[in-house]
């Protein structure tokens, strides 16, 4: 139901006119929603459930978080590592509001391809910024798409402070990084790596490899099921890399 209000949405209403009122329209949708046995942890409403999507990914009905956004929002928060020059490629809009509201910090939100709301168009294989810029940098679902992957790793080593860390995250598969870049139609890719627009898919242990040839320190943190996955709508088993100089 929700991917087809959101098409018929999509259709009817101009893209800038649905971005500037997107919580008018989903305070509409969420009303429906509303409880007390789910909690969103980046927009802090309290539902009787989220929205479930068709991949089985849960869906907040007010601000759009899916459940990698609100883990990623829990893990920098718990930690406290928002501070200084936070580099966020490609931000979903539920996090980048959030963290746009934190004066604390300067927040650098860069989309490449304009298909995101962000501030600055880095290429991520030739990063607009010196040697050692950023103390905090999010690469979510970015490098999948990157042709030149090594190259990007180099540059993200290149302006992360000494003491920074990198937060990212692909899909992975087990066994070995499965590529082939003869693969280049949509279909194939969409056949191949999941997604139309994927180059690769990633194993865990091979990504780590990539980035540490690069010279990053790399921990491999792994969330199973826990207590508060029910509450806050995350799913579990779910692997994020932390990577360090």
């Amino acid at each position: 139901m929700y991917n087809s209000i959101k098409k018929k949405a999509k259709t009817l209403i101009p893209k800038d006119f649905l971005l500037k009122r997107e919580f008018f329209f989903r305070s509409f949708y969420g009303i429906f929603y509303i409880g007390n046995t789910h909690q969103c942890n980046i927009c802090f409403k309290k539902l009787k459930s989220f929205v479930l999507l068709e991949n089985e990914d849960l869906l907040c009905p007010f601000c759009g978080s899916l459940p990698r956004n609100r883990r990623l929002w829990n893990l920098l928060n718990l930690k406290n590592e928002l501070k200084g020059n936070v580099l966020h490629f490609s931000p979903s809009r539920n996090l980048y509001r959030a963290l746009k509201k934190i004066k604390n910090i300067n927040y650098f939100s860069t989309d490449f391809e304009n298909e995101f709301l962000a501030d600055y168009k880095y290429d991520i294989t030739n990063i607009d910024q010196n040697d050692e810029t950023f103390d905090v940098i999010i690469c979510y679902h970015i490098l999948e798409h990157i042709m030149e992957d090594q190259k990007a790793m180099s540059e993200l080593y290149r302006v992360l402070k000494p003491d920074g860390k990198i937060y990212v995250q692909t899909p992975f598969k087990n066994g070995d990084i499965y590529e082939n870049f003869t693969i280049d139609s949509p279909e194939g890719r969409l056949k191949h790596f999941g997604q139309e627009d994927h180059v690769r898919i990633y194993s865990i242990e091979g990504l780590k490899d990539r980035l540490k040839n690069k010279g990053f320190n790399v921990q491999i943190k792994t969330f199973n099921n826990r207590k508060d996955d029910f509450y806050y709508g995350y799913r579990s088993p779910e692997t994020i890399l932390i990577l360090g100089k």
